[in-house]
């Protein structure tokens, strides 16, 4: 299944008002949270290839080659945990 392009600011919109209006945080906290959140979702959906580090959806199926011409990602590497 190929998911879609990662929409930063729309997780970062849902995050906020989330924090905000369901959990009664201070802007400051719900920001530091939803960015925290965004950096997080951002690292997990980047190829760990040293040598393409392109987003998730720049790859087949996102598991196949990158998308990207210029790039010899053989395939999508995610992170050591």
């Amino acid at each position: 299944m190929i998911k879609s392009t990662f929409d930063v600011d729309t997780l970062y919109h849902r995050i906020i008002h989330y924090y905000i209006d369901k959990k009664g945080y201070t802007k400051e906290k719900a920001n530091a949270i939803a960015q925290r959140v965004v950096m997080r979702e951002t690292e997990r959906r980047t190829c760990h290839n040293s040598n393409c580090r392109h987003m998730q959806h720049d790859h087949v199926r996102n598991s196949g080659t990158c998308l990207i011409l210029d790039c010899n990602c053989t395939g999508f590497k995610k992170m050591n945990m």
